[in-house]
């Protein structure tokens, strides 16, 4: 199992620094990296490494990297750094109002101001401009260096050459190169503040888990931290205390508010015997519970992690903007040297001004902004729905579910609430124990249908022994007892029913050595939301299927019911993944399933949906998972979906634009290099604050 390491790096200020660390870790076979721009945290989760090893991979880029198990401290290197440019800059751009004999105008004083504030960019910038160069990969920090260089170079010279002269003054551009650093450092500190909002959704889940347990030890109470739990290990949770960690309680009762897990606001009640999830509150009672499990694999920590792997998720849309982003560098510089020798040979624009030009082409552009365009919007996103108790588990999962034209829905359990009652039980033979024989048959599987029959059946079980019982999933069983009996129970494909009258009456058959004893006519009723939720889809033109192992008759009534488009009826397990095959060849596909037997189907698809009560293997299949089992969750799923890949189109419409904008405008000398550098220090904001809308906009529309 891939171990954690997380490591606080300093020198990442952008996104592009972030993608650099990942691209040299990709390099060493380490494919699974978050890196969290706002703390400068990099987590790595890697089994072939040592911590120190992979200390010295990130080190080797030029990054001071520390090891840490707690949290970081917030740094403020940033803040201090602006400031103090922020206080040397407003002189020099104050030059620009006061006469030629002002003392502002002093070259000395200028170059003075200019150079701490160059060496600070170059602190701040440069180391993640020599690793996106040595990676083959420049990136916008380099842009900046040589924007603010070639100014800095350029005010050298032209004061060297007019020493002492009364036109020394149209030479100085000192300001230009202070400005674009503090700007550009200005841009990075609200980036900064901006990235923060789009991962509140993470950190609040983070602060769900206490830091401390009550623990009963030897009859005393002990404050414990939860670090420290282990399996077995006896807590006391009271009214208004968080639940420490996943439990099982074993004394009392109480009502727990499980809203920050699931998203659903009414009490749950808990008592003897029943699971309690950590994180979760205690609003009434008091309860004595052992813990169940480590740390490392509670619910919410593995909520948690399901949400960070799936902000780190990449959707299809963004490979465009990664391509264009590996040649935007070097385009820019091609650029910006075309710029200068067309303007001063061409056009015979003097050196002075063709250089401005060349410098606001450098400052101007922007390759942040198709970086951040849809990280940004996928961390909201998979934040949001989060919120609501839903957890999908990747950006390419967003922009799928986005584009779905067909949603095929499971029966049992799924459209239906999977609580069986025995509706007809019709007996062949009265010398068999037929509810005993299915109660035992019955208790070995997960499936909704035999878990309703095994409550049904509970009064009638017996001390029937099977020597081997055998079920193939989505069909039925096969069995034999200690004295040499075969047993089939299942649908009527599974026991070869060929009475078309007794099928179309019964759904369960039940066969003793070949012989047909019993037939079971069972009935469910169609869960809260199910109509509502189907015709929503039919409201999009997306295509809704019913596809299940049940008979035809019966599929129909309920297809009836809820107005679905199209009924496959008596598929086994294996069919239904021959249809979810056809479906997606043609056109992007979702399922919709909660049973074992959909697992296969769920991979299948384009998008999984199921529930986490669901079997386990169908929630390990499934790209959404919905921890409230309330159908209106589909549907808010499908409209954050919808909305967040919106949000990354209109992003990348915008870095796009924005480049395609104003690096000609720049060229052709309508912006000048300190105007350059404002707008490109906020273009980034335009894109984050864009995907923070969607943390409070309104998607049911």
């Amino acid at each position: 199992m891939a171990v954690a390491y997380q490591y606080k790096v300093e020198g990442i200020n952008c996104i592009n620094c972030a993608n650099g660390i990942k691209s040299h870790l990709n390099k060493k076979q380490i494919t699974k990296v978050n890196v969290d721009i706002s703390k400068g945290i990099v987590t790595i989760y890697n089994d072939q490494y040592t911590a120190n090893d992979i200390e010295q991979f990130i080190n080797d880029l030029g990054y001071k990297t520390t090891f840490f198990r707690d949290e970081v401290k917030q740094s403020y290197k940033l803040e201090r750094y602006l400031i103090f440019c922020t206080l040397l800059n407003l002189p020099l751009l104050g030059h620009m109002f006061v006469g030629e004999d002002h003392i502002l105008q002093n070259p000395w004083l200028q170059i003075c101001l200019s150079t701490p504030v160059l060496l600070i960019g170059y602190q701040y910038f440069a180391i993640g401009a020599l690793n996106s160069i040595r990676n083959l990969k420049p990136n916008m920090n380099v842009l900046i260096l040589m924007g603010a260089t070639a100014a800095y170079i350029y005010s050298i010279t032209g004061w060297i050459f007019n020493y002492n002269s009364l036109q020394v003054h149209h030479y100085l551009f000192f300001e230009t190169t202070a400005t674009i650093i503090t700007l550009v450092l200005l841009g990075n500190y609200f980036e900064k503040r901006s990235i923060t909002q789009t991962t509140t959704a993470l950190d609040s889940l983070k602060q769900l888990q206490p830091k401390e347990a009550i623990k009963e030890v030897d009859g005393n109470l002990i404050k414990y931290p939860i670090s420290e739990l282990k399996i077995g290990d006896i807590l006391i949770v009271n009214q208004g205390d968080s639940v420490p960690i996943d439990a099982e309680i074993i004394w009392g009762e109480c009502s727990v508010d499980e809203s920050m897990i699931s998203g659903e606001s009414t009490p749950v009640f808990r008592s003897n015997h029943q699971k309690v999830i950590g994180g979760t509150l205690i609003i009434d009672g008091n309860i004595r519970c052992r813990v169940t499990t480590d740390i490392a694999n509670t619910i919410l920590s593995q909520i948690i992690e399901l949400v960070r792997n799936a902000q780190e998720d990449k959707p299809k849309i963004q490979q465009l903007g990664d391509k264009i982003s590996n040649y935007f560098v070097p385009a820019v510089l091609g650029i910006a040297i075309v710029t200068f020798l067309i303007n001063y040979f061409s056009f015979h624009i003097d050196f002075q001004n063709s250089m401005l030009r060349a410098i606001a082409v450098l400052v101007i552009s922007c390759p942040c902004a198709m970086g951040l365009a849809t990280p940004t919007a996928v961390m909201v996103g998979v934040g949001r729905a989060a919120k609501n108790g839903i957890l999908i588990k990747g950006g390419s999962t967003i922009e799928l579910f986005s584009k779905t034209k067909k949603i095929i829905f499971d029966k049992t359990g799924t459209l239906t609430n999977g609580e069986f009652k025995i509706h007809e039980l019709k007996k062949w033979n009265e010398n068999y124990p037929v509810e005993s024989i299915i109660y035992e048959l019955e208790k070995h599987s997960s499936h909704p249908i035999a878990k309703s029959l095994v409550k049904h059946l509970d009064a009638n079980k017996t001390n029937i022994k099977f020597d081997s019982v055998n079920e193939l999933k989505g069909k039925g069983f096969h069995a034999t007892d200690t004295e040499g009996n075969s047993y089939q129970f299942g649908s009527a494909q599974f026991i070869q029913i060929t009475d078309p009258l007794i099928e179309k009456d019964f759904q369960l058959f039940l066969k003793i050595n070949n012989e047909l004893v019993a037939a079971l006519s069972i009935s469910d009723e169609i869960k809260k939301g199910a109509k509502d939720l189907t015709n929503y889809f039919n409201r999009k033109n997306i295509e809704t299927i019913l596809l299940s192992g049940d008979n035809k008759q019966k599929c129909n009534v309920l297809a009836s019911e809820l107005n679905i488009n199209e009924v496959i009826a008596n598929q086994l397990p294996e069919d239904k993944i021959e249809k979810i095959k056809q479906f997606s060849k043609k056109n992007t596909t979702t399922m919709f399933g909660d049973g074992i037997n959909d697992a296969p189907a769920l991979t299948k698809s384009h998008v999984g949906i199921s529930y986490s009560k669901a079997s386990e293997v169908a929630v390990k299949s499934a790209s959404i998972v919905l921890l409230n089992h309330n159908l209106e969750m589909v549907q808010k799923a499908y409209q954050i979906c919808t909305h967040t890949y919106l949000t990354i189109k209109q992003n990348l419409f915008w870095a796009f634009a924005y480049n395609i904008i104003a690096i000609p405008l720049a060229s052709m000398g309508y912006l000048n290099p300190i105007f350059a550098a404002l707008t490109m220090a906020f273009s980034d904001i335009v894109v984050i604050g864009n995907s923070i809308r969607l943390k409070y906009k309104n998607i049911d529309s």
